[in-house]
């Protein structure tokens, strides 16, 4: 009879081990910050009338309970802000937390709720100067949670789910939006009335079904730990001074003066076609960068393809940076980040080719 007993005990035991998961859930922390994600409208109705940034993270993380089969999940509300508001001072804040994050043995991925806005701002500065290779991943929505057939919460499942991945390790920062999966340097925000909003003309990193990544193509610029730029050595609340100009027929240098003024250490030339100047602004430039020691960086208003070096504009001669394939706004952040470290035009403009 004991016999049996134990026999049944022990079948009962392995059972029991079967029906457990192969493998503990990691732990993925929730850093929000506001955005439409956690915006609120008056109606259902409403998906372009709300007011961003008002819904607190354990409402989002509990309007999604599915999350919780996925990872063990934390929240931590770092801001409550729309995007278009935040500036360097928030940016800085919101590296310092997801670095002392990702330090911890205990979270093996981190997922920022991220106003659409500026997320690829976020992003890109979150990827040049936070060392570590577990998953960092923004997400966003473009309907308010009170919307209906609402993006943000099957969003925040698929994030969770990326972030959660032992496969996402070591891909550098991701931007996850309709269930693609983006780099961060690439992705930009090319509509702003549909979900399918972020784009990257050189395609997405992957896709996600059904909370698995499948990934087709990697980051080959330096990011995380391979940037030669660290959050922890960067001190205080600001970062110096970049401002960007955008071009049109018939501009004026009056903007690129009023930015010197104001202290700028460098100027985004967020140009026409190949990024360029026109002839009657280029004296103005030449003197900002000569006499005020401002450095000139062309980036194009254009939204695919890339600023060549030295074509239509004699970069070397003149003493400019070609961004490349930035946009205006990432450019702004590799030349704020390159300007902690150097103001030689030679070393931004290699820092520009390798990031």
């Amino acid at each position: 009879m004991l016999t049996k007993t134990v026999k049944s005990l022990g079948l009962a035991m392995g059972l029991l081990a079967c029906s457990l998961p192969l493998y503990a859930k990691n732990n993925v922390v929730v850093v929000a910050t506001g955005g439409t994600i956690a915006g609120a409208g008056a109606s259902s109705a409403n998906s372009a009338t709300y007011t961003a940034a008002k819904v607190p993270v354990d409402t989002l993380i509990n309007a999604v309970p599915q999350i919780k089969d996925l990872a063990n999940v934390t929240g931590i509300q770092a801001l409550q802000i729309a995007s278009e508001s935040i500036t360097d001072k928030e940016l800085l804040e919101i590296a310092r937390q997801v670095n002392e994050l990702v330090k911890k043995p205990s979270v093996n991925g981190v997922v920022i709720t991220h106003g659409t806005d500026t997320l690829e701002e976020t992003a890109f500065f979150l990827n040049l100067v936070v060392h570590t290779d577990k998953p960092i991943v923004l997400v966003g929505s473009m309907r308010p949670s009170t919307a209906l057939s609402a993006d943000g919460p099957l969003n925040l499942y698929s994030a969770v789910a990326l972030a959660a991945s032992d496969d996402a390790k070591n891909k550098g920062v991701m931007v996850l939006m309709n269930d693609s999966i983006f780099a961060a340097r690439d992705v930009t925000k090319g509509i702003n009335i549909h979900t399918n909003a972020f784009v990257s003309q050189w395609g997405a990193l992957g896709t996600l079904v059904e909370g698995k990544p499948y990934w087709f193509r990697q980051s080959v610029k330096r990011h995380t730990n391979a940037s030669e730029f660290n959050i922890e050595n960067i001190k205080g609340g600001a970062l110096p001074t970049v401002q960007i100009v955008y071009g049109s027929d018939s501009m004026l240098p009056d903007a690129y003066e009023a930015y010197a003024k104001a202290g700028a250490k460098a100027i985004i030339n967020a140009g026409t076609g190949n990024g360029s100047v026109p002839k009657y602004i280029v004296p103005t430039l030449q003197n900002l960068h000569d006499k005020n020691g401002i450095q000139i960086i062309r980036s194009s208003r254009v939204a695919q393809g890339f600023v060549l070096r030295d074509a239509e504009q004699p970069d070397s001669k003149y003493g400019w940076v070609a961004a490349h394939d930035l946009n205006p706004q990432k450019a702004r952040l590799l030349a704020a980040l390159a300007l902690t470290k150097t103001n030689d035009t030679k070393e931004i403009q290699r820092m520009f080719w390798q990031y």
